[in-house]
């Protein structure tokens, strides 16, 4: 869930600040000198939606690395460290990928991997989760974070991202023109998108971009159920990931309700589920479990 967190957190505030540099360099002036442009704002949405995003995923390790303070394991100084840089290789050897950077960092339970590229990745794991969890309970984690990493999940999260994001600067663009127009309307002398223009298209990117977010959300728990199936896969069967989950859902043997929620979007989510990023972990055992 970090790693997702993360990644949008850092492309709106992207997003925010190139939109106000496009306005004081004058490019909305630009787009609207004679009337709303649309081929020319679709390009510019372009240009900003996927730079904004791609510009996340190239900062998505450095800054994940400063959020937790984790710390990269250079050189092994115990066996609890050895252990992980062993079967963080072993797994990235058999998923066919290049070896992941591997770090810890304090906090309660959890783990992430992120990174730009397959061969240019990271995979860290808290201090709470190595403390609380077996030794095969965390293998699975790992396994499931390297399974992230060889699906190409963040460069495909960095596409959906550059696609909302066009049309969130689109749609923020043209709801701004017309309101702008319709607090000029009397001011005949004015050329040029005015204070309410740049206002409104700011709004509306706050606004616009946080519904964005849902899509962001959805497509990120589909790609949770399938990195469940690639641990499994590395690891040669699904029972060690079942337990993992088990353990960190703190569900025993035989306790899944009855009533699950479809993707977490009804049941005890709530509205707030839509904007998860992870499914419910009951779903996550149930789909293992038919696997």
């Amino acid at each position: 869930m970090k790693r997702i967190i993360l990644f949008i957190a850092t492309n709106m505030a992207i997003m925010l600040v190139l939109s106000v540099t496009a306005s004081l360099l004058g490019v909305n002036r630009f787009l609207t000198s004679n009337g709303l442009d649309l081929p020319k704002l679709l390009m510019f949405a372009a240009l900003m939606g996927f730079g904004g995003s791609f510009i996340s995923l190239l900062l998505s390790k450095p800054i994940a690395k400063w959020s937790t303070r984790a710390r990269v394991i250079g050189q092994p100084s115990n066996a609890t460290e050895r252990w992980l840089v062993n079967t963080v290789a072993a797994q990235a050897q058999r998923a066919g990928i290049g070896m992941p950077e591997v770090a810890i960092y304090d906090g309660e339970p959890n783990a992430f991997a992120t990174g730009a590229t397959r061969n240019s990745s990271l995979v860290a794991v808290s201090t709470g989760l190595l403390q609380s969890m077996t030794e095969q309970e965390v293998e699975a984690v790992l396994a499931h974070e390297v399974a992230h990493i060889a699906n190409g999940d963040m460069v495909t999260l960095t596409l959906i991202q550059g696609v909302v994001n066009t049309f969130v600067i689109f749609l923020a663009r043209i709801v701004g023109y017309f309101v702008d127009g319709m607090l000029r309307k009397n001011d005949e002398e004015s050329s040029g998108p005015g204070i309410g223009y740049m206002v409104t298209v700011i709004a509306c990117e706050i606004v616009f971009g946080i519904l964005a977010s849902i899509i962001v959300a959805w497509f990120s728990r589909q790609r949770e159920f399938r990195a469940d199936r690639g641990a499994a896969t590395i690891l040669g069967q699904p029972q060690p990931m079942i337990a993992a989950l088990r353990r960190l859902g703190g569900i025993a043997e035989g306790e899944l309700p009855k009533n699950m929620s479809a993707f977490g979007i009804s049941g005890k989510g709530g509205a707030m589920a839509l904007f998860s990023s992870h499914p419910p972990i009951e779903e996550r055992i149930a789909a293992l479990q038919a696997r």
